[in-house]
């Protein structure tokens, strides 16, 4: 049982790449505006004592001041209310307990630090916070300052409205052909309704990245090799088409899933590629024999008009000719048909140089 445990918590490492840190409850988060209201309370805990005719002695002062300071880092620890009121009733019984004259003021300080500096919250501009009363839900606030009631409303959850991007694997799967196949996948998602997101599922990021997951397996088991690599679009579309219609219940929308790395074994890596190159000198063959076939078909023509034009074949042998003339070849190979043409027809007036070379 203990292998088995371990084997899961590996798999679903390797299954949620950026798993989601899992945040521990808290009732409110203290800002700078609490830190201040802290300071206004020393200052008029100062303003009470100077007021009296009694001057107290340095341990009555420490005790004053200390008690809300005390108060506030351990609301900063432990943010909820429970721990508040528990924070507050230790407080003022370690003061009595010292025989603190003042007993009244210092209880008044803790109290209201303990009470009253949680009330004032903030949001950032991409930040909602999901607010229980009494454990119902009671609205959405943010962004911006919001008002708490001690004690009554407590923040259930803050959530993040930007667009995020998860990384996640399809595990090893069996295509459509028997092929195992490992994928890698990116989905981009927001959470567009806050409510929605906080009561409807637990934990809404793990929700999301696991459904994308088995959505992906599922379209990898039901698709070979050859169409999972050739239509990559359009399976990626279906991937957020299939995952978009679950997560809209909890007011997720799933923006686009996009397939990143595609792992196969080694061999059939080879045998792939192998393929492909055999595919390759194919259709160079089948290219080559075509352009040959092209090229046949266009000087079969060329012979048809030159049988019906004698004059358009002598112009075609005097171009041939006049263009070995003009590359400057020291030497020209010219067919015996060419010749008897130039003599016969003394063009040029080869025939007449030719009885001057006989003269000489």
């Amino acid at each position: 049982m203990k292998k088995n445990g371990e084997t899961m918590k590996k798999t679903k490492k390797t299954l949620i790449k950026n798993n989601p840190h899992t945040q521990k409850r808290s009732d409110w988060i203290l800002n700078m505006a609490s830190v201040g209201i802290t300071l206004l309370i020393i200052i008029c805990a100062v303003a009470v004592f100077l007021s009296r005719n009694e001057e107290p002695n340095l341990l009555e002062w420490s005790i004053v001041f200390s008690s809300p300071v005390i108060a506030l880092v351990c609301m900063m620890l432990f943010p909820r209310w429970a721990d508040a009121l528990k924070i507050f009733f230790l407080v003022v019984i370690a003061v009595a307990a010292i025989g603190f004259p003042y007993l009244g003021i210092s209880a008044l300080c803790t109290g209201i630090v303990v009470f009253i500096t949680p009330v004032l919250q903030k949001c950032d501009e991409w930040e909602r916070a999901v607010v229980l009363r009494l454990g119902r839900f009671h609205r959405v606030c943010g962004p911006g300052l919001f008002v708490l009631i001690p004690l009554i409303d407590r923040i259930a959850k803050r959530i993040d409205m930007r667009i995020r991007v998860s990384d996640f694997s399809a595990q090893e799967t069996l295509s459509l052909d028997s092929v195992t196949m490992r994928v890698d996948a990116l989905c981009f998602w927001l959470v567009w309704d806050a409510e929605k997101a906080a009561l409807e599922v637990e934990n809404y990021e793990e929700a999301v990245i696991l459904s994308s997951k088995t959505a992906l397996r599922n379209a990898v088991s039901s698709t070979d090799l050859t169409t999972f690599l050739r239509d990559g679009s359009v399976i990626e579309k279906k991937l957020q088409a299939t995952v978009d219609e679950k997560t809209t219940e909890w007011g997720i929308t799933i923006q686009h899933i996009e397939i990143t790395d595609i792992q196969i074994p080694e061999g059939l890596q080879d045998s792939l590629s192998r393929l492909a190159q055999a595919e390759r000198e194919k259709k160079s063959r089948v290219l080559l024999a075509e352009a040959e076939i092209e090229i046949a078909r266009r000087l079969e023509e060329a012979a048809a008009v030159y049988a019906k034009d004698i004059n358009a074949l002598k112009l075609k042998t005097l171009s041939i000719l006049n263009e070995g003339l003009k590359a400057g070849n020291s030497m020209m190979l010219v067919p015996n048909e060419i010749t008897e043409e130039l003599k016969n027809g003394s063009i040029f007036g080869l025939e007449a140089l030719a009885e001057l070379r006989k003269k000489e």
